[in-house]
């Protein structure tokens, strides 16, 4: 018997809305290929509508003491807890994730929410020395108002807290627009915030095509700032409508992140980590291993251990198998993009050791990959592939592979393995993206700073640099008289 599919709405000013198109798109479970729920096709007018009520509500919401917007936060972890078996599989059934990863998504947003909530306190302004006698300079920070959270569907849950709940705590409204590919999980929180007692136009939430939605939101002049987290050719569409209002933006987009294993490298940890900086997600993950650079005086038995270690892999339906490493990818377009990637490279002269095709009739599954003898000038050294393909090079020296490294358009995240406190610090220095992990695997902190450099991004994530994007400065000159009255 076919399971009735799940019907969901919108969220906006605290109510649960149809679309004025009375419109509905399908999500599709990319396990199974089935359609698992429909949600609202929503229009410009319902952004509006969502802009409207977050504006409204930003003035009385910002007069509120930072505590106390962080009472609320708390209020929404804890429901977020409360609900966290039913979250983690509604985001491996709508997006392929697997159930544990799923469930450490959820907790890991929870954690997120406290954390803010923890600055309420914290974040502060400035009293400058003035050139002036009997003069006080003020340097307070003030919330921006309207933001507009644009969300990818890789980490779909954990996004939402990386822009409402810094948003937020400083003061702002938000209008969240979730991926059409995973939007369940956005409107199952609508139903914590509501629970949550939020006042009504805080958080709202309206679903639909990403060309229409996405580029009203950053049109739109009551939104004073677009945080998106995407593609590149997202970010750009979003700066090109964000223009004509001068609209502050933040932009987390593509990787092509190089993991460098030098000849001294714990080769086993080297492996370990790369593996599963590749396979997380399936390999769609923008601060994932994208690309290799082994020293040619180990690369055999480096290719000999990764080509092992990835055939290891497991995969399957992540909500009927609990002992897998990944599951499929999103769609059907993202696996034939990454059969694609394959496919040109193998013919440009690279060398397939293991995988390199789709599995299955059902569900959008790709084998664990890894080919060799690949080189900077082919497109899968440079493009981000967002599947579990692992491209190998090699490098003679130290100064080769940071050259080789660098030699991207991106600038998200890289990796380098060495027992080498000098060639650490080095590279340190000498790469040219915004995060560089070493001697582990690729994923973020909390209380760090997540940005891209180049064509990965404006701005940032996390910690106190990632809560100041929400911020704007308002500096107050007050002279005073000293004579009494």
């Amino acid at each position: 018997m076919q399971i009735a599919t799940k019907k969901y709405q919108m969220f906006i000013n605290g109510e649960f809305v149809e679309s004025t198109s009375n419109e509905t798109s399908q999500v599709i479970n990319p396990a199974t290929e089935e359609v698992i729920s429909e949600v609202p096709k929503g229009t410009i007018a319902d952004v509006r509508q969502a802009v409207d009520a977050a504006a409204k509500a930003q003035k009385e919401w910002a007069k509120l003491p930072a505590i106390e917007r962080a009472t609320y936060l708390r209020a929404i972890s804890k429901g977020i807890r409360e609900n966290a078996d039913n979250l983690a599989r509604i985001i491996s059934e709508e997006m392929g994730k697997t159930k544990a990863l799923a469930e450490v998504e959820v907790n890991f947003t929870a954690d997120y929410i406290d954390y803010t909530a923890e600055w309420a306190r914290r974040y502060e302004g400035e009293i400058v020395q003035s050139d002036r006698p009997n003069e006080n300079i003020f340097v307070f920070k003030q919330p921006i108002g309207v933001v507009a959270g644009i969300l990818p569907w890789n980490f779909p849950f954990f996004l939402i807290a990386r822009k409402a709940a810094p948003a937020l705590l400083t003061g702002n409204t938000i209008v969240l627009k979730p991926s059409a590919e995973s939007p369940n999980n956005a409107l199952e929180f609508a139903k914590i915030v509501e629970k949550a007692g939020l006042p009504k136009g805080v958080i709202n939430i309206v679903t639909g095509s990403g060309s229409v939605l996405g580029n009203e939101l950053a049109s739109n002049s009551k939104v004073g700032l677009v945080s998106l987290t995407g593609s590149y050719h997202a970010g750009a569409a979003v700066m090109r409508a964000a223009a004509e209002n001068i609209t502050k933006v933040s932009l987390e987009l593509g990787g092509k992140a190089p993991a460098i294993v030098m000849a001294d490298a714990d080769l086993d940890l080297a492996v370990k980590s790369i593996v599963a900086s590749r396979v997380i997600n399936s390999g769609q993950v923008c601060n994932c291993a994208e690309r290799v650079y082994v020293h040619e005086d180990i690369a055999d038995e480096f290719y000999e251990k990764i080509a092992e270690a990835m055939k290891q892999m497991k995969f399957g339906n992540p909500l009927v198998h609990s002992d897998i490493d990944m599951g499929p990818l999103v769609n059907k377009s993202s696996l034939e993009a990454v059969e694609d990637h394959v496919k040109d490279a193998i013919a440009a002269g690279a060398k397939l050791l293991t995988g390199g095709k789709r599995s299955g009739e059902v569900g959008y599954y790709f084998e664990p990959t890894v080919l060799i003898n690949a080189t900077n000038e082919m497109r899968i050294m440079q493009e981000e592939i967002f599947g579990p393909v692992l491209p190998i090079a090699t490098f003679k020296d130290l100064d080769e592979a940071i050259d080789l490294a660098n030699d991207c358009e991106f600038g998200l995240t890289s990796s380098i393995y060495t027992q080498n406190l000098d060639v650490a610090m080095r590279a340190s220095n000498e790469l040219q993206f915004g995060e560089t992990y070493i001697n582990r695997e690729n994923f973020e902190a909390i209380q760090g700073f997540h940005a891209g450099w180049k064509k990965s991004g404006i701005g940032g994530a996390d910690g106190k640099h990632g809560l100041e994007e929400y911020l704007q400065t308002h500096v107050v000159y007050l002279q005073y008289n000293l004579e009494k009255k």
